[in-house]
């Protein structure tokens, strides 16, 4: 029994030695990869934790409606005049329409005329100044004096209804009006109208162009009153036409889209508040003369444009076509082929924008394709 304890003793010594020294290699083997790693691990996690810091420094930036008590935040307005003095919580009455028009001096009579039709209690009134002439040239009119006035010379009304007229700020308005300044309404009454389009569901309306009037597209003229017949009644919206021999087609019933159904001219159209939300965001903030646009109203129109796209023919106007920015000879005329020349480019570059943005937006689907 003793000499085999005395036998296992040695034995059991060198297993332990042999066992302290693998011990020692692992650990060193383990220290070196573990600090290597440690290494690399450290770059990658303070990589990580920039990331990290970056995505909650982003997220500590809130927006508007975040930042502020929901209940204190105004997110849109109106271009109604507010008195200085008076209960400030005075509610003033709504179901009002705005009337927006480009103006110049030189038509001031006409434009009187014109603005003199639309009653101030279901009207407030913006005109922009083209030509540099201020509000104080127009104080002698009556409404002058309630009118928001803007000013920037040399530019045109789609310029100013892009900067002007964004929808948070018109949100109050029924319809928007959105007029060129050379057009007479004899034949017109504002409110009729409106009766019209409300009782008709149009979203985007124009009113007839009597035929003397300066008319591009045939679909803008004024009907016959014959009530009952397509097109004879307060409203039409489609125009027929026979093809052409030289290629050009027609418009009949079948047809569903502009110039023959759903559409209007850019000259004196009237947008709903959801409508013209909606037209407000296509317009191209540097494309100044919506040439293409006209095309495309009928996307706005809250549904099928083909029937809430229409010209209300017992309300029309006269569209004197007058040529405004640049008058009419001389350098002026050389002025107005180069605007033309520039219309014709804006609408081919609009035209290939919605393309563009038609086929990379893989979550839209084209209503009228």
């Amino acid at each position: 029994m003793s000499s085999r304890k005395r036998f296992s003793l040695p034995v059991l010594l060198v297993f332990l030695l042999a066992l302290l020294f693998l011990a020692g290699a692992t650990d060193t083997l383990h220290r070196k990869d573990h600090n290597s790693l440690s290494t690399a691990s450290g770059a990658i996690s303070r990589k990580l934790l920039r990331v990290v810091h970056g995505a909650k420094q982003a997220k500590k930036q809130p927006s508007d409606g975040e930042a502020l008590p929901r209940g204190i935040v105004h997110g849109t307005t109106n271009l109604e005049m507010v008195s200085m003095v008076g209960d400030p919580e005075q509610k003033h009455g709504g179901g009002k329409s705005l009337l927006a028009i480009p103006v110049g001096f030189k038509n001031k009579a006409a434009v009187d005329k014109l603005v003199s039709k639309f009653p101030a209690d279901r009207f407030t009134l913006m005109v922009f100044h083209y030509d540099g002439a201020g509000e104080e040239q127009w104080d002698d009119l009556e409404w002058s004096r309630r009118a928001v006035h803007v000013s920037a010379r040399g530019q045109t009304k789609w310029w100013f209804a892009k900067r002007f007229l964004h929808p948070d700020i018109v949100a109050e308005y029924d319809y928007v009006f959105l007029w060129d300044e050379d057009v007479e309404v004899d034949a017109f009454d504002p409110v009729r109208y409106l009766d019209i389009v409300k009782r008709e569901g149009l979203e985007v309306s124009q009113p007839a162009l009597d035929r003397r009037s300066e008319i591009h597209h045939g679909i803008t003229a004024r009907a016959l009153l014959r009530p009952g017949v397509q097109g004879g009644g307060d409203v039409h919206r489609r125009f027929y036409k026979a093809a052409s021999a030289l290629g050009g087609g027609g418009c009949d019933d079948s047809s569903t889209g502009p110039p023959c159904a759903g559409w209007v001219e850019m000259m004196v159209p009237v947008f709903s508040r959801a409508a013209w939300r909606c037209s407000w965001g296509m317009v191209q903030n540097d494309l100044v003369h919506a040439w293409g646009l006209d095309y495309k109203l009928g996307y706005c129109a809250q549904g099928d444009r083909t029937l809430k796209v229409g010209v209300v023919d017992s309300e029309y106007v006269l569209h004197r076509g007058v040529p405004m920015l640049g008058g009419t000879e001389g350098k002026a005329a050389a002025f107005r082929a180069a605007v033309r020349r520039r219309s014709h480019a804006e609408m081919q570059i609009f035209d290939r924008r919605w393309k563009e943005a038609a086929a990379n937006d893989a979550s839209w689907t084209d209503p009228f394709p």
